[in-house]
């Protein structure tokens, strides 16, 4: 319970209970989560062998790895080329004009030459052109050419100029039609720089099937080399975007926080040498932010905590809600802890056998559903920490959202008790968070193939089933240590051999016996409504325990033919015994460490209600009696199983006294009784809403009719009977 235990402790310490509370909390979940977090300073070297796993501490860019991947797709690039297929004409037309010059200034020296024959005298010798005179006639006619022919024709050797200006028409002319159609055949293909030779070897080795001089076979040569030239020419530009796109189409090589980048037992080679200088692991020391973000998560939930307590308006809620909440997180943390001291890397999903909806469940039926969203995100947080190791991994992936989604599914289950609910829990606690494990895994893109796929959804589903199995079989003992009225204590409470029970029947029995009828039909009406019908019972059966004070001045308790004592009695002497057994008996159950609420449904059970018959007595007396002198003292009624109560007990005293009661005076009177109550706002505090109490007064109704209503009395059945006892006596005869 909340708990004999705490009370004294908190009596003791008074205001410091609760700051001490939750120092102690905060304390115990740094101090068990501080190994997870804490590291170690280290100093790595190559050669070495790893003592332990070592894992990435941040995830980073391996920036020499990436570029390396990176120059090595630049390099792959096919370059590209711009081929200028007009290049085939322009060179085309250049020789040819090249040979028109050639033709003009042949022409031009043979008609001087002509001339001066022409003109000389007969008998003299004239001199006929000189190759030089012809090639410098020819280098003459250069100067009418464009600048760009001239470059070229430049490249000519003067030994071509020479032997070809020294040739006839027809040879030149066949030097120009064999060279051109040589040169135009080449350049229609596409020549490349590395290619140009074997084109201009492959026009040359043709001219072996030329019927031509080897003078014009020379010629031809220097004009294939000239005119055979570069057509297809490297896009410098084109290639170096499509070196860049491929640069940037490869992804940044990382490494991922969790990463292992050397196993335990393995040498550290010099790749993981330079992984561990970009990770600065090679020789770190400890570093205090993930301390430093545990104590500012611990101190958030605390303040959280805090602040939720306030929706409770008594202190004794708020510190009930406290104390629960720090002694279940606590436990989950503690849980938690103790799966990740087994985990390893063979043992990786071990953490999943933790019952994640376990904390939720209990503290979103104890408390409210609010309490448990609350418990199911602290615990994914102090799960960040307690697997910190794991961080970057696939593993922390699914654990984390593994914890997530059972602990919130759990929050969704219903108000009532796991094992009431059946199937429907199933689905909740075990069905969905299971699938959620199989999303998870496939998500992942883990194999079914493989071990480690199904170690991870049976580990998933030894989770679920430990929380469901936790929260049904340990729900009475965790009840038993946060309330009075617990399951185990209202049936100990309930057994007819408590001292308490037993002296009522001993010293009160016709009141022992009205309250056994009225756990009967209270306890069968608050059920018709969803009601806590065996806290309602065992209440019922104490409600009346005042009344062994003084056993004899109360109706039912009277042997049969004695006079009413309250005949000897004023009304306000009669009231003050009839008040006082709503008093003595909160009093008595107070002594015995009864729950609150059998204690609250003993003063209530009267409510606020007017004693009738002893205030028109003192009226008659005295006309200045108000009724306020003659009401019960309260409180009135403040809960369901109080409201039922409160009319269950004085149908079933008015019914019993009835002489000959009917189904339908039983039906008139309860239904009167009802109204009554109701005008006098007996039942305003009580949450009852219209349709509930429809359904208390059609319980009660059937309840006092097949106890109370007259039976008729059929011969048939008489004369039956005693016809079998006759027979009985012949046998035994």
């Amino acid at each position: 319970m909340f708990n004999k235990t705490v009370r004294k402790i908190r009596e003791k310490l008074g205001h410091f209970f609760l700051p001490s509370l939750l120092i102690l909390f905060a304390l115990f979940l740094f101090a068990i989560t501080f190994s997870s977090v804490k590291q170690k300073a280290v100093d790595y070297k190559e050669g070495q062998v790893a003592t332990e796993s070592i894992r990435a501490n941040k995830t980073i860019e391996n920036t020499a790895e990436t570029e390396q991947k990176r120059k090595l797709a630049a390099e792959a690039v096919t370059p590209e080329y711009s081929y200028q297929e007009d290049l085939a004409a322009q060179q085309h037309d250049r020789l040819t004009n090249l040979f028109t010059l050639i033709t003009k200034a042949n022409k031009q020296i043979d008609d001087e030459y002509k001339e001066k024959v022409d003109k000389a005298k007969s008998g003299t010798n004239v001199p006929k052109p000189t190759a030089d005179e012809r090639v410098a006639a020819l280098k003459k006619e250069f100067e009418e050419a464009n600048d760009e022919d001239v470059a070229l024709f430049q490249k000519l050797p003067n030994q071509f100029y020479q032997t070809i200006m020294m040739m006839t028409a027809d040879e030149i002319a066949t030097i120009q039609t064999e060279s051109l159609k040589l040169i135009d055949e080449q350049m229609a293909k596409q020549i490349r720089e590395s290619d140009l030779e074997n084109f201009q070897q492959e026009a040359t080795d043709k001219l072996q099937y030329l019927n031509i001089t080897a003078a014009q076979q020379q010629d031809i040569r220097y004009l294939i080399n000239l005119g055979i030239v570069v057509n297809d020419f490297p896009n410098e530009k084109r290639t170096e975007e499509l070196r860049e796109a491929a640069r940037q189409a490869i992804q940044p090589v990382m490494i991922f926080q969790g990463e292992i980048i050397v196993r335990e037992g393995s040498q550290i080679d010099a790749t993981a040498i330079e992984k561990l200088k970009l990770l600065g692991l090679t020789s770190k020391n400890t570093s205090i932010f993930p301390l430093v973000a545990l104590f500012l998560t611990i101190v958030l939930q605390v303040l959280v905590l805090l602040y939720f307590s306030h929706q409770f308006q008594e202190e004794e809620q708020q510190l009930k809600f406290i104390f629960f909440y720090v002694t279940a997180m606590t436990i989950s943390v503690v849980f938690m802890k103790f799966f990740q001291m087994f985990q390893t890397e063979q043992l990786m999903y071990i953490a999943l056998f933790f019952p994640a909806a376990f904390t939720p469940l209990v503290l979103s039926y104890f408390l409210n559903r609010r309490t448990g969203v609350m418990s199911a995100l602290f615990q994914v947080v102090f799960a960040l920490f307690v697997f910190y190791n794991s961080i970057g991994t696939n593993f922390l992936v699914i654990t984390l959202i593994t914890y997530l989604f059972a602990g919130l599914m759990a929050t969704v289950v219903k108000h009532q008790r796991i094992s009431e609910q059946g199937f429907s829990a199933v689905m909740w606690v075990v069905i969905f968070p299971v699938l959620m494990n199989i999303i998870l895994v496939i998500y992942q893109g883990m194999s079914f193939g493989d071990g480690k796929t199904w170690t991870a959804l049976i580990c998933g589903l030894a989770g679920c089933l430990l929380s469901f199995l936790l929260t049904m079989g340990l729900h009475p003992y965790i009840e038993l240590m946060i309330t009075d009225d617990s399951m185990i204590v209202l049936n100990e409470l309930s057994n007819p051999n408590h001292p308490l029970l037993k002296q009522l029947l001993e010293e009160a029995p016709g009141t022992y016996h009205h309250s056994m009828m009225v756990a009967n039909l209270s306890a069968n009406a608050v059920a018709e409504i969803g009601g806590r019908s065996l806290l309602t019972r065992v209440a019922c059966y104490y409600h009346d325990i005042g009344k062994i004070k003084h056993a004899n001045f109360f109706v039912e308790n009277l042997p049969a033919g004695a006079e009413n004592p309250h005949n000897f009695l004023l009304p306000e002497d009669s009231k003050q015994i009839i008040f006082g057994h709503v008093i003595d008996g909160a009093k008595i159950l107070e002594e015995y460490g009864m729950p609150e609420m059998v204690i609250d449904i003993c003063r209530q059970h009267h409510g606020t209600t007017l004693m009738r018959y002893f205030y028109v007595k003192a009226k008659e007396r005295n006309p200045e009696i108000t009724e306020d002198q003659f009401r019960y003292p309260g409180p009135r009624p403040q809960t369901r199983e109080a409201g039922i109560v409160n009319i269950a007990d004085s149908c079933e005293a008015a019914v019993r006294a009835m002489d000959h009661p009917t189904n339908e005076k039983i039906e008139k009177f309860v239904h009167d009784l009802i109204e009554s109550r109701i005008l006098d706002g007996q039942l305003d505090d009580t949450g009852l809403t219209l349709k509930e109490i429809r359904k208390i007064e059609k319980s009660l109704i059937n309840g006092l009719s097949s106890t109370f209503h007259s039976r008729i009395k059929y011969p048939k059945m008489k004369s039956e009977a005693e016809k079998m006892k006759e027979e009985q006596e012949r046998r035994d005869a």
